[in-house]
């Protein structure tokens, strides 16, 4: 009977410093089922948790006013709770090319 080898996994990061740190490279080598991927250096518009913020920022955030932290919080909670309301899946439309010339 033969071994079974592990899956492959191949992960996604940002160019984020601490993920190309010696000891996450280190092991990383000791750990060979592990591919990491980064993102391009400036690639923040394929990041869906940096698009949200975005999206939170422009839509909520920027030009408000705030005169408490208790404001900002529940500024912000207003907003998850709207979008929550009718929530719309994000449909990529630019081309595998486009943005790898980019």
């Amino acid at each position: 009977m033969s071994k079974r080898q592990p899956k492959q996994l191949h992960l996604i990061g940002d160019n984020y410093s601490t993920h190309k740190h010696p000891r996450v490279l280190s092991w990383l080598k000791r750990h060979p089922r592990f591919h990491i991927h980064f993102t391009p250096t400036s690639g923040s518009w394929l990041n869906m948790v940096e698009r949200w913020f975005r999206d939170l920022t422009d839509k909520r955030l920027r030009r408000g006013i705030f005169k408490s932290v208790p404001k900002l919080i529940d500024a912000i909670e207003s907003y998850i709770r709207q979008v929550n309301q009718s929530p719309k899946p994000f449909i990529w439309t630019a081309k595998a090319a486009t943005s790898l010339k980019k």
